[in-house]
């Protein structure tokens, strides 16, 4: 799940090397929260006009990990 996330966030970015991705330990639902870190001036091309990328980018993790019975959420920071 974090190499999917980073290769959406370096396919997106300026400075592919500064995209850095922690996972946090599972909640008690399961959920597990990802926090995806890029550069100051790639923040803007990851979250997109209205925040229609970071949508999309949440969208497809949650997908991926739900094909795998998981359930995740992405946080931009």
């Amino acid at each position: 799940m974090e190499e999917l996330l980073v290769a959406i966030a370096q396919g997106l970015v300026e400075d592919p090397a500064s995209v850095r991705v922690e996972a946090d330990a599972p909640a008690e639902d399961g959920t597990v929260v990802y926090h995806l870190y890029v550069a100051e001036n790639d923040m803007g091309r990851v979250i997109g006009k209205q925040g229609r990328i970071a949508k999309a980018i949440r969208v497809v993790m949650r997908a991926a990990a739900t094909r795998n019975d998981q359930k995740a959420s992405v946080e931009i920071g």
